[in-house]
């Protein structure tokens, strides 16, 4: 069948991983930057839970993915497709290998922006194995025409593949192996219905409490064989934005700055000598994060301002303000998004040390 040798010549082109449009060059610098970056990525691997009972926090994620999993292996099914939304460095991805893991299914992943053709998708659906783990990263970026595509093989296994043109083209359909395909987003909006109900499991990832990343931070240190005490866990945990992505990536920063600096060990003052080099702040803020908030403040009296307009005036894109700067900021209640746009807050007045405008008084 020749449309299959077309098919499978597309099907090594895949990456794991693509980098999203709303990455610049200075995301990649910063060290509270919720994106992966290339340093991390062997860290990640190495510091990775491997199963459930390992994943910290997200209690009742957890919870309900055990029961769906330990159900699916009792009826010896396929799990039932999975969509996983939040912020970035939460645990999507870990949560993809923990379910084939946890299946004992094979694992293969891709994103949206890398499958740019038919026959990219089409290559991965005819090769799934029975019970196979189909991760999908950034599956909000998927191109509608393979969406459409997507739509008959997570529903009833079955791929219709067009082979010719005009008059002469016919249809045909290829049963697709039983799968599971876990999706992950941290823009859930910009699915599409149709493509959202056809996820029998949807899961929220939500940013983490101080005492669960204080747990990752510990489990992190012992593979890493660096010696850290309580309290300078609990300092790191309260400043890396309740993300385990984050906690990671300053624990490594302050096991450096405790061998050149310190002795070795990190404790409460060697974390806070390191953060504050690092010009990371008590609640986890940088100096972008400052800027965003001060811009608000002091060029648009505190706000109601338009997202486009703030992203001119920072030249950001809109996406890295929507989905990487302002989440957090919003979670801590220093911003708001209103119908007129987004407005800074009494704490981030307060933060500053600056008086609110009265017209800032009668918004809240």
């Amino acid at each position: 069948m020749a449309f299959c040798a077309d098919c499978l010549g597309a099907a090594f082109s895949l990456v794991s991983r693509s980098v999203p449009s709303s990455e610049k060059s200075d995301q990649r610098e910063r060290i509270v930057s919720a994106i992966p970056v290339e340093d991390d990525s062997s860290f990640e691997l190495k510091l990775r839970p491997q199963w459930l009972r390992e994943f910290i926090g997200q209690s009742k994620l957890k919870e309900n993915l055990s029961v769906a999993i330990e159900a699916a292996r009792s009826r010896g099914e396929a799990l039932d497709h999975v969509l996983l939304y939040g912020p970035p460095g939460l645990g999507k991805t870990t949560l993809a290998n923990i379910i084939a893991n946890e299946m004992q299914a094979q694992f293969q992943q891709t994103s949206g922006p890398t499958l740019q053709i038919k026959g990219d998708l089409t290559a991965i659906l005819t090769n799934v194995r029975d019970k196979q783990v189909l991760f999908i990263d950034e599956v909000h970026r998927l191109q509608p025409a393979l969406e459409e595509l997507l739509y008959s093989a997570v529903e009833d296994y079955k791929l219709d593949i067009i082979i010719g043109q005009g008059p002469s083209a016919r249809t045909h359909t290829i049963d697709v192996a039983p799968f599971t395909l876990v999706a992950a987003t941290t823009r859930a909006g910009l699915l599409s219905a149709p493509l959202r109900s056809r996820f029998g499991i949807v899961l929220r990832l939500e940013f983490y409490t101080p005492e669960d990343l204080k747990v990752i931070l510990k489990r992190s240190a012992e593979i890493l064989n660096v010696e850290i005490d309580e309290s300078g866990a609990s300092e790191i945990a309260t400043r890396c934005r309740g993300t385990p992505r984050i906690a990671n990536r300053l624990l490594r920063r302050v096991r450096d700055y405790a061998q050149v600096r310190g002795a070795g060990k990190i404790d409460r003052p060697t974390a806070q000598a390191a953060l504050t080099m690092l010009e990371v702040d008590q609640h986890g803020f940088d100096e972008v994060d400052r800027r965003l908030m001060l811009t608000i403040i002091e060029k648009y009296q505190g706000g109601p301002v338009g997202l486009n307009t703030l992203a001119a005036s920072l030249a950001e894109e809109t996406d890295a303000i929507e989905e990487i700067y302002e989440p957090f900021l919003i979670q801590l209640g220093f911003l708001d998004r209103t119908p007129r746009g987004r407005v800074a807050t009494h704490l981030a007045y307060e933060y500053f040390k600056l008086k609110p405008p009265k017209k800032q008084d009668s918004l809240f």
